[in-house]
């Protein structure tokens, strides 16, 4: 955590971490159109296993197989993902009875920050711990925030958005219908 803390400072520094300056960028593919480096260029499914925000009981991704997952990466400090959270909520309660499971993966150094972010933003999405941002910096490869990775029912990773705009709510939702359309694995 150490090492990625300054990177990303440095990085939202660069970007402002706000939605103007930070554009998403979708992949449907490995080196796609909009791909840039730093994007997940995984062949197999995503794995990864972490904790949920407060109780600490184990999460594992490979549980959610067979549905599609919408995960978004996210701090307390960001700006933008005090925007995207609601949304990504919503989206959650929409979709919920077809099968899409919602998660906020949290890389915080601090989890205290948690609880009075989520009581001010009015959100109550499943917030998975990531310690040491070991599974955004080392698996997911996340390069700013927010980043949504919609992951489909065989666990492949399938669309990434670096940043937040609400002008993309019909886009994420058209790569939400087009991945609970297909059949599960």
């Amino acid at each position: 955590m150490r090492l990625l803390l300054p990177v990303l400072l440095g990085a939202l520094s660069l970007t402002g971490c706000a939605r103007s300056k930070m554009p998403p960028l979708t992949t449907d593919k490995p080196g796609g159109a909009g791909a840039s480096e730093g994007v997940v260029t995984r062949t197999g499914p995503l794995t990864f296993q972490v904790k949920h925000y407060p109780g600490g009981e184990p999460y594992d991704l490979t549980s959610d197989r067979g549905r599609v997952v919408l995960l978004e990466v996210w701090a307390t400090w960001c700006e933008p993902c005090r925007d995207a959270l609601p949304f990504y909520e919503n989206l959650g309660r929409e979709y919920a009875s077809r099968g899409l499971k919602v998660y906020a993966l949290n890389i915080d150094e601090d989890p205290r920050a948690i609880a009075p972010f989520l009581k001010e933003v009015k959100v109550s999405l499943p917030i998975l711990l990531d310690e040491n941002a070991q599974v955004a910096e080392r698996t997911l490869k996340v390069r700013g925030m927010p980043t949504l990775y919609l992951i489909d029912k065989r666990g492949l990773v399938r669309f990434i958005h670096e940043g937040f705009g609400e002008e993309f709510l019909a886009k994420y939702q058209s790569e939400i219908e087009t991945l609970l359309a297909e059949p599960a694995p």
